[in-house]
């Protein structure tokens, strides 16, 4: 068999082998889940089908303002945009490790002119050689060291996608709950502008009962008091109101400014019970899972990269064209060449470097293993406090209205023993600023049960699907 049969069978050879690959296949690991969620109802874990992650966000979310701004944060929010990029980025990383599979092949051309002057009798030459020819360099992947490359590459452009749907999970998340705090300050200050205008109403009164000798100026000192104290109050609750809506509109990729309410926090719907679903069904489901996952696949397939270079490197050469000292005659029969040529590079002593690099592939393999394993525990976790939390929030709710009522129904009494001359004005005094810290924390109680369901629609990977 001549030179080119032997490069065509070797060339043949190359591409009936494709099983033989260096390293590891990729083996998922092994994950316990448990078959239900700690701090689950006894609805929420026989739901074993339905997950309140499974629901589009804007079936979670049922404000209309706060659609709108989801649909704005996911337009111009600029890390939205910086994970989109890091994918096109690893797309085209991708595309660069998968061209080491084929063959390169380069064309050139070159016209040299050269002159030699008259010496020791010999006349002038002047010469002029046209060149035009192609050439190729293909390195066999008989070790699947380019297949494992581009395995790796893949895994990391998959790695990139999952990490672009966590970070839009995320900020469909964070938007809900910066809204949500928006419209808790919003009624803390209703709160207490309304407690302002009955302060100053009690205030006049207080005056003007001062005045008439019918109480004392001590009186009247403690409800200027009370009248202060709500006022300080509004200041606080306005500057906390205007930052909030700064930091919203970061998140909508927006300089700072005004942003527009839907319903009030009172009136947002949530349901009573939330759907959990299966915690294997969390494995598939979470974005920054499948991600960290992704890169484990991906440190698995670098350790073919390093194993392969244990193993002989065989490039195949070819080379054609034209040569000659005339343009007419270049393309004449005898003015080509060629040559087709193989070769092979073996490894005998490289200090350790192969088998350091392989060690270094396997470290980060483990490391990577490892990470996946901790983020789903953490996944697991993050699920059981949020619907523990939302349980947890909905009776400290409940009793908070209890305790606001009573708080209500105490400013009642104590009006009433105050006018009968039972008790002092301090009585009084006490008992509003008790029923206004009853209103505040209520509302902040509101807050905490609609923020764990935001909680729980994040931790249970939902909000990436548009």
């Amino acid at each position: 068999m001549d030179t080119t049969g032997r490069v065509a069978c070797l060339g043949l050879l190359a591409i009936l082998l494709p099983g033989c690959v260096a390293g590891p296949n990729y083996q998922k690991p092994v994950v316990a889940a448990p078959p239900e969620y700690r701090g689950a109802s006894s609805a929420q874990a026989g739901s074993s089908v339905t997950s309140f992650g499974d629901e589009k966000w804007w079936d979670a979310f049922q404000d209309d303002a706060l659609r709108e701004l989801i649909r704005s944060a996911l337009q111009q929010n600029n890390d939205v945009k910086i994970a989109a990029a890091r994918i096109l980025e690893a797309r085209a990383v991708l595309g660069i490790v998968r061209a080491d599979q084929l063959p390169q092949v380069n064309a050139s051309a070159s016209i040299a002119n050269e002159r030699f002057n008259e010496a020791l009798g010999r006349p002038a030459v002047q010469t002029s050689v046209t060149q035009v020819g192609v050439s190729s360099v293909w390195e066999l992947d008989f070790w699947g060291k380019f297949r494992r490359a581009t395995e790796s590459a893949r895994a990391n452009l998959l790695s990139s996608e999952w990490a672009q749907r966590q970070v839009v999970s995320s900020l469909v998340s964070d938007v809900a709950d910066e809204y949500f705090q928006l419209r808790e300050m919003d009624l803390e200050l209703e709160i207490s502008r309304r407690a302002l205008t009955s302060r100053r109403d009690s205030l006049r009164l207080t005056q003007t009962l001062a005045d008439g000798g019918a109480t004392s100026l001590l009186d009247v000192r403690q409800a200027e008091q009370l009248v202060f104290s709500a006022a300080a109050t509004i200041s606080d609750l306005e500057r906390r109101i205007e930052q909030e809506e700064n930091s919203i509109s970061i998140l909508l990729g927006n300089n700072p400014g005004r942003i527009v309410r839907g319903r009030p926090l009172l009136d947002q719907p949530h349901p009573l019970e939330v759907p959990a679903g299966l915690p294997s069904s969390l494995l598939e489901r979470r974005p920054d899972i499948l991600e960290v996952e992704q890169r484990l696949v991906a440190a698995n397939a670098q350790i073919g990269v390093a194993k392969a270079d244990y193993f002989p490197q065989i490039v195949l050469t070819a080379a054609g064209g034209a040569q000659s000292f005339a343009l007419a005659q270049l393309f004449s029969t005898p003015a080509g060449f060629w040559s087709v040529g193989v070769g092979t590079l073996q490894p005998v002593f490289d200090g350790g470097r192969i088998r350091s690099r392989v060690g270094v592939a396997e470290a980060r393999t483990e490391e990577a293993r490892f990470l996946y394993l901790r983020t789903v525990q953490q996944a697991f976790r993050e699920v059981s406090d949020a619907l523990v939390g939302y349980r947890k929030n909905q009776e400290v709710r409940s009793q908070q209205q209890l305790l606001t009522g009573a708080a209500e129904d105490a400013i009642r009494l104590a009006s009433m023993r105050y006018q009968g001359g039972a008790s002092s004005y301090l009585e009084v005094l006490d008992s509003e600023t008790r029923f206004l810290s009853a209103q505040l924390t209520l509302a902040q109680a509101e807050l905490h049960e609609i923020e764990s369901v935001v909680q729980i629609y994040r931790s249970l990977g939902g909000g990436w699907e548009q």
